[in-house]
């Protein structure tokens, strides 16, 4: 999770792009860098075994808030100008249901003591 937030702010261009078209594109920026920010701190989390419950329930809700940029990029059919896979739209439609045992695996450890 740490490593993919990071990614936020090194290529934001990137992110904003699968954000869904309602947002206007500077408010798209700002998601982007509040995502990656998040991504980062429930990386953190996760790391600590005292925080690592907390980090869990964090993540499994930032999979949900974020699984609309997932579908814009399947509507888009993957990231235009981008090579296999990212540029793939077989791709971008498998990952939609790949965030159910993400998402799923998140509730476990979350349960866990």
């Amino acid at each position: 999770m740490a490593g993919a937030g990071t990614l936020h702010f090194v290529i934001p261009s990137s992110y904003a792009r699968i954000v869904p078209r309602v947002v206007g594109p500077e408010e798209a920026r700002t998601l982007v860098l509040v995502s990656g920010a998040g991504e980062i701190l429930v990386g953190i989390l996760l790391a600590v075994p005292r925080t690592r419950r907390l980090g869990a329930w964090l993540t499994a809700g930032l999979l949900v808030a974020l699984f609309p940029a997932n579908v814009q990029m399947a509507l888009d059919g993957g990231i235009p100008g981008r090579g296999f896979p990212l540029g793939s739209p077989v791709v971008a439609w498998l990952r939609l249901p790949l965030q159910v045992p993400l998402v799923w695996w998140a509730l476990v450890h979350a349960r866990r003591r």
